[in-house]
């Protein structure tokens, strides 16, 4: 059973206590007087997740830990500052707490042993307690927009993390990229924003028309505003420099300049629009899947289209991190493929520029290279049944054994991309 209350309660209803048998989803998001829980609260035994964005808890409640189905909870944006020790439900696998005013995290974390998802963007974080290091499971984690001066060495040794997030921190300040260092400015008058394509947590694109004064004929563009807060990916500032940064590549959706001049001041980018033949590779994980995404029931694909599909976006992830960039989001749902299986792959939000020289670079690749090792096992499900031989057995045994190396429990083991790119183009 699920419950949502959207608005209007300063205090816990002591009415949602007749639900503890059945009650699985609570949400009371959006009630921003409501600041705490009533202390029996773990008679929801059946609880597996809560909402409490947009809240006024200043504190983590320690009753969350009673709750020994609790599986998600989430209190973006409360302005909470501290999370008491022991407070964290024990079952954990899905903790959001963006946008808070967290300065450090319980050395009790490191008992959450199932958590699998934690985002953090847009704290006051100065450190990582060793003890977070005993949470094998973890596979996504958004450090960006904080105050981390250094990054621990045992976050380059996490046996599953492949989705992080860690820009917009004063360990990266110094830290410069030379790719497409200068873009364009277009005026914005120069632009006709057309009807909306898409809205992400970072901003909105739409369909747009490009023309200068020194070409009377428009040009088809997609335009993309940013909105301006944190996300729970990290800041649209981090995002746009990674897209500038990025450049231009056959795998990537090319930025072709920086908006100029919107009469809101909203930061803006423009960038090419992508032929209508294109479609999502996959959809974005659930509830259930945690950090894994969905597929179309009855989609498959023939093995050369998989192949295609890989080294489109191996050579993509090359070109990025020889650049000094982590997508951090190396997923199928941001990937657009056509029908033969060229791939482009977009959606920069968690992306961090790094530096080459950092003392961690190729772990920071490595991380990602399991990203795609979860890609290799996304394309393996997808094969046709119907189209299958000889030629397509060997390139199956082919994939499963670069999906095991790249999928390796010890960081430093697993291959470069250039090295899986060139592997995948022997084929």
């Amino acid at each position: 059973m699920r419950l949502k209350i959207p608005s209007g309660i300063a205090t816990f209803p002591r009415e949602i206590f007749k639900l503890s048998r059945s009650l699985e989803i609570l949400d009371l998001s959006g009630n921003s007087l409501l600041s705490e829980l009533p202390s029996d609260f773990g008679r929801l035994h059946n609880l597996k997740i809560a909402f409490f964005s947009d809240c006024g808890f200043t504190a983590f409640p320690k009753q969350l830990a009673e709750c020994r189905s609790l599986e998600m909870v989430a209190f973006k944006g409360n302005g909470m500052k501290t999370i008491p020790e022991g407070s964290l439900p024990p079952n954990l696998r899905w903790l959001i707490l963006t946008n808070n005013l967290i300065d450090g995290l319980p050395r009790s974390i490191g008992q959450c042993h199932r958590l699998q998802k934690c985002m953090l963007a847009g704290n006051q974080l100065t450190s990582l307690p060793e003890e977070m290091a005993n949470c094998k499971k973890l596979g996504l984690l958004r450090l960006s927009a904080n105050k981390l001066e250094e990054l621990p060495a045992w976050l380059f040794t996490m046996p599953e993390l492949s989705f992080m997030a860690f820009a917009g921190n004063p360990c990266l300040q110094t830290e410069t990229v030379v790719a497409n260092p200068v873009l364009s400015l277009i005026a914005w008058e120069e632009l006709q924003v057309k009807e909306l394509l898409g809205e992400g947590a970072s901003g909105v694109i739409s369909r747009g028309l490009w023309t200068t004064s020194a070409d009377s004929d428009a040009k088809q563009v997609a335009v993309k505003l940013f909105k301006g807060e944190v996300t729970s990916d990290g800041s649209p500032i981090d995002e746009m420099a990674a897209c500038i940064a990025a450049g231009t590549h056959s795998n990537l959706i090319s930025t072709i300049g920086k908006v100029h001049g919107h009469p809101n001041e909203q930061r803006g980018l423009v960038l090419e629009l992508i032929p209508p033949h294109f479609e999502n590779l996959g959809l974005p994980p659930s509830l259930q899947t945690c950090t894994r995404d969905n597929f179309t029931p009855g989609k498959y694909f023939t093995i050369q289209k998989c192949k295609n599909i890989l080294v489109s976006i191996a050579s993509a992830a090359t070109h990025l991190h020889k650049t000094g960039i982590t997508h951090g989001d190396l997923y199928a749902h941001n990937i657009l493929i056509d029908e033969a299986g060229h791939a482009l792959l977009g959606d920069f939000g968690a992306a961090t520029v790094y530096s080459k020289t950092h003392g961690h670079s190729e772990a920071i690749e490595k991380l990602e290279v399991y990203a795609f090792g979860h890609l290799i096992e996304d394309m393996l499900s997808l094969l046709d049944p119907e189209v299958f031989g000889e030629k397509e057995a060997f390139i199956e045994e082919e994939l499963n054994e670069l999906h095991y190396r790249c999928t390796r429990p010890v960081v430093k083991e697993r291959p470069l991309f250039q090295e899986i790119l060139k592997e995948l183009n022997g084929l």
